[in-house]
């Protein structure tokens, strides 16, 4: 099967974005064409598939993963989670983002070790990818989720919460805003940020491995961070 007619089946590749991660994502430019790493690692898969692309925007990364799922977009660049690997075919990781906890002002939380106890309550941003991951592996803290982002700093600050879980770019930022609040040392897990195409899609699915694989080797991946000042990130092993 022609490979393009499978994964860019319309003959223009559908790129879906996540614009709840600032890190791959930043503000559009003036005419309204998306930037950042996953925009032109977007433009470049479809420059090697030999079609147009156009981006398909979503707020939120759980909103992605159920586009690519309902195709209503061909191929997503997006956090890999066993939960969403059911029904998307991922590639391999091409970057990595740390994911730790940040605790307010007099908090006696003082490392990750003491945050998954009786009582302590997380926020986080709802169906994120570390959101799934701590609800598949906390014992005994309570997530409290909100609907992204920027909802969950929100939720951390006005509810009193005993943690803000997110990605630890994020949260270095967020701490400049709260005096004596601190970022937790070390990380919980890290992101692995890889392409996804909807899972019946074989040679599709194939294409964009392959297609990964050779932008880490090549080193555009690395300079495509760079390119963003994108700080933080790293590119995945």
């Amino acid at each position: 099967m022609d490979i393009k007619k499978e994964l860019a089946p319309s003959g223009t590749l559908r790129v879906g974005l996540n614009y709840g991660n600032f890190l791959l994502v930043l503000k559009d430019a003036p005419d309204g064409s998306p930037r950042g790493i996953a925009p032109d690692l977007g433009r470049e898969l479809g420059k090697r598939l030999g079609a147009p692309v156009e981006f398909v925007k979503f707020k939120q990364a759980g909103q992605l993963a159920d586009g690519v799922r309902d195709g209503k977009c061909d191929v997503g660049f997006l956090g890999v989670e066993p939960q969403r690997a059911q029904e998307i075919a991922f590639t391999k990781a091409y970057l990595e983002i740390p994911v730790t906890f940040l605790a307010p002002a007099g908090s006696k939380i003082r490392s990750l070790a003491e945050v998954d106890r009786e009582g302590v309550r997380i926020a986080v941003s709802a169906r994120s990818a570390y959101d799934l991951y701590l609800s598949r592996t906390l014992k005994h803290a309570k997530l409290e989720r909100a609907e992204g982002i920027d909802a969950s700093y929100d939720l951390f600050i006005k509810s009193r919460l005993d943690v803000l879980a997110g990605l630890k770019p994020r949260l270095v930022a967020d701490a400049e805003k709260l005096p004596g609040s601190r970022v937790l040392d070390g990380q919980v897990t890290g992101v692995q940020q890889a392409v996804g195409v909807p899972k019946n899609r074989e040679n599709a699915a194939r294409f964009t491995r392959e297609f990964v694989e050779e932008i880490k080797r090549s080193g555009l991946v690395a300079r495509t961070i760079d390119k963003h000042g994108v700080k933080g990130v790293t590119v995945a092993p």
